[in-house]
């Protein structure tokens, strides 16, 4: 947002302030102030000058050698412009002067052997146009030896303001002054509307129906007739040069300047041109096409607003008119459009169509539905003093239904507990009052504000107090000398993750971070996706179910780049909906954090001394194992097969207890393919909740073992569908803390075992850090495990 120090000085008085301060207060506001630029000192030394003689350069044909004078002393100018003449009044570039466009300094030169000491500039070279045809020629009436920046107007300066998205209020000079009111204790002066009205009314002259209440809730529309489509005054065209916008005519500047002034986007119509002399608010359908008045043909969709007359459509409602219905020279009798339309109708309709404005960047923030009537009766006034004509007397007011008076509650006390600081009770009634809220009523403990209609932002007192520290100063918050702290164990909300980051990363994985918006298509592979309200495209069109598809998408741009043999990790955020994509509550969805492995192509690369080694499902179930046993105890963990996962292969499940710690397998084939992914990948997704629920609270040190272990070997006969996780876990829970380690070391499959059978033999290791155990302490827990396997699995036990 630029502004203008002159503009803005038509609305709080600050000329007994320097431009550093009101950049300080700004920025100390949260308006960021990014530059400043003091015009009066880019034409420094560049004045009106008068050309005296033209006369051919004596050694070039295009070149001319000028006698300049400033007023008091005559210079020798060459110029190459084709235009320049005697008796011309110019902008003259003394030497020393720096050239505002490529900032390059004037100097006494020698060109083709005539000496000339300054430079006769164009438009172009003073930045005021992209001109350079020919020399500015100035109007006869400017005094001889006048700075340029006074005889031009160009003596502003220029302040670019940073708005944050949420303060859709400080996108207009109004809005900054308003601010501006509050931090320097000042009065806000509005300008005064006196129109002088006919006898005819403006609801006889135009009708207006809104047919979508819901995209344009409110739609105000001014007649102003027999007007004079012309050049602006000179006063205009300054104000909006200033702040970088081109001068068209008075009706289209008037409308410019009024959008700048207050912050109401809007528009004036031909009045001639509407059909039926009637305005209809209501959606395009869909493909239709129409063009705007850049001359660009868009394609519209049935969700985008337009206004139409009796026949057709005339402009898209809060973004651009149309040329059909565009102000000329012939136009006599307008019709302002000033209305309140949807934010979010008018975002979406912007970004389909890529088309963005200075309407549609103000109404996709919020616009003040109150100010329509104004802003309307504003630039009417300004159309008939800038082209004469007839206004025509009261306005169009489609209101069916006003938008309702937001208030919030405010308690004095809260500020100080909020802040940590006091501030004056009366300090704080100025400043709101100031900003535009209002009390309306109070009981025992609270006030009762009321929010004004263009601070969208404000919903709830903590709001209200963030804007008396932002008003009042965050460099008055007072320094605390000393702050008392208690020493109890805080806990650290990130130390879990940065935990899980460092086991990852110690066992050679590098950690990624993905887009959590998908396609509707990949999405629904893993769960019932949610989808967005308002999706910049299809492709990031629902919220991410699974962090198995990002991973996907940079193993394949990995791939694309001959990088095949990568470990990766992710911790992040999944959404699952419980119902159908329709969103009602939280209720409706499960939001979940996870954490995925991934492993792909070789361990190790061909090299002299090995082959290649590719990854498998077993290298995952290592580095699984060795993940976790740094977080929960071994005992607790189980590995069995799963077939739960339509998009896995060789699928497992890792079970601590009776809770899910994750799961985990080889993607799917038709899965890879979509991919463009021709090489296995190995995947394990884990519940973070979960491994919270089981983790060592500490770890200690664990002393080195001084008693002799026991070893004891078993096989047991079982069917051949069960996993060998299933006999580990009845094994650790029939025995006792003797038990440390269990080893999976044989599977056996033949006939000779019965129709579906198979062997698995198992290495026990039995210990005590404080004793040597006795052979009846062993016997007694082996002997109990074999029991709860028989009995349970309905096992046969093979052998000891």
């Amino acid at each position: 947002m630029k502004l203008s120090l002159n503009w803005l000085k038509n609305y709080i008085d600050l000329n007994d302030i320097s431009v550093d301060e009101i950049v300080d207060k700004l920025s100390y506001a949260g308006l960021e102030v990014e530059e400043v630029i003091d015009q009066s000192k880019q034409f420094e030394n560049i004045i009106v000058g008068f050309v005296k003689e033209r006369t051919k350069h004596p050694n070039a044909d295009k070149l001319s050698v000028c006698i300049v004078t400033d007023g008091e002393s005559d210079f020798n100018v060459v110029c190459g412009a084709p235009n320049v003449a005697a008796n011309q009044k110019i902008a003259f570039a003394k030497v020393g002067a720096i050239i505002p466009n490529g900032q390059f300094k004037i100097e006494k030169a020698k060109i083709r052997g005539e000496v000339s000491f300054g430079m006769i500039c164009s438009e172009r070279e003073l930045g005021i146009s992209d001109n350079h045809e020919g020399i500015l020629v100035l109007d006869e009436s400017l005094k001889v030896g006048t700075l340029l920046s006074d005889a031009l107007g160009f003596n502003d300066v220029l302040i670019e303001v940073a708005i944050t998205p949420n303060r859709a209020d400080a996108l207009s000079h109004i809005g900054i002054a308003r601010d501006l009111t509050a931090l320097f204790k000042r009065e806000l002066i509005l300008p005064q509307i006196k129109l002088e009205e006919s006898k005819e009314k403006s609801d006889s002259a135009a009708v207006i129906e809104i047919i979508d209440l819901d995209r344009c809730p409110r739609y105000v529309g001014k007649v102003v007739k027999n007007v004079s489509v012309k050049e602006s005054p000179e006063w205009l065209k300054i104000r909006l040069k200033n702040i970088g916008l081109r001068p068209i005519n008075n009706i289209v500047d008037v409308t410019n300047f009024v959008l700048h002034e207050v912050g109401q986007p809007l528009h004036a119509f031909d009045l001639d041109k509407l059909n039926s002399k009637k305005i209809v608010v209501k959606c395009a359908a869909n493909g239709e096409k129409f063009i705007t008045l850049d001359s660009k043909e868009r394609v519209l969709k049935n969700s985008d607003l337009m206004i139409c007359d009796g026949e057709k459509a005339v402009a898209i409602a809060g973004v651009m008119g149309g040329e059909n219905s565009e102000v000329t020279v012939d136009t006599t009798n307008i019709l302002i459009e000033s209305a309140f339309f949807n934010p979010s109708s008018v975002r979406k309709t912007a970004k389909h169509l890529a088309l963005s404005t200075d309407a549609s960047y103000r109404f996709e923030r919020g616009a003040d539905y109150n100010i329509c009537v104004w802003a309307a009766q504003r630039t009417a006034q300004l159309i008939q003093e800038t082209g004469g004509g007839e206004i025509l007397s009261g306005e169009i007011d489609i209101y069916p239904s006003p938008i309702k008076v937001r208030m919030t509650s405010f308690r004095f006390s809260r500020v100080e507990k909020i802040l940590g600081y006091s501030v004056p009770q009366e300090e704080i009634k100025n400043i709101l009052l100031r900003l535009g809220f209002k009390f309306v009523g109070s009981d025992e403990k609270s006030y009762t504000l009321e929010i004004p209609s263009y601070r969208h932002d404000i919903e709830r007192e903590i709001d209200v107090i963030e804007e008396i520290a932002r008003i009042y100063g965050y460099n008055n918050i007072p320094e605390i000398n000393k702050i008392p702290i208690t020493l109890e164990e805080k806990v650290d909300q990130s130390s879990f993750g940065d935990n899980l980051r460092n086991i990852f990363t110690s066992l050679g994985f590098y950690e990624i971070v993905t887009n959590s918006l998908l396609e509707q298509e990949i999405c629904s592979v893993f769960a019932k996706p949610i989808a967005l309200m308002n999706p910049q495209n299809s492709e990031m069109s629902h919220l991410r179910t699974s962090l198995i598809p990002g991973m996907l998408r940079t193993i394949q741009n990995n791939l694309k780049v001959n990088e095949k043999d990568l470990r990766l990790f992710e911790i992040g955020k999944v959404f699952f909906s419980k119902s159908g994509e329709r969103i009602e509550s939280f209720d409706d969805f499960n939001e979940e954090e996870q954490i995925l492995l991934a492993i792909t192509g070789n361990v190790v690369r061909t090299s002299w001394a090995s082959p290649d080694i590719q990854f498998n499902i077993y290298d995952l179930k290592g580095y699984i194992e060795s993940s976790l046993s740094k977080l929960i105890k071994n005992k607790s963990l189980r590995f069995s097969i799963a077939d739960n996962y339509k998009f896995l292969e060789s699928q497992f499940e890792i079970m601590a207890d009776d809770k899910q710690i994750g799961f985990g397998g080889v993607i799917s084939t038709a899965l890879l393919k979509k991919f463009d992914i021709n090489q296995p990948v190995f995947v394990f997704i884990a519940h973070t909740s979960n491994i919270r629920e089981n983790i060592v609270a500490k770890h200690g040190f664990d002393e080195l073992l001084k008693f002799p272990k026991v070893v004891r070997d078993l096989a047991f006969v079982v069917d051949s569908n069960l996993d060998a996780g299933s006999v580990e876990a009845i094994i650790w829970k029939a025995s006792s803390n003797l038990l440390h380690n269990i080893k999976l070391f044989d599977i056996f499959q033949s006939e000779s075992l019965g129709i579906g059978k198979k062997s698995l033999a198992f290495q026990l290791e039995y210990f005590d850090s404080s004793k040597t155990l006795t052979e009846e302490e062993v016997d007694k827990d082996f002997r109990s495990a074999i029991k709860a396997v028989e009995k349970q699995l309905n096992a046969q036990l093979r052998g000891i």
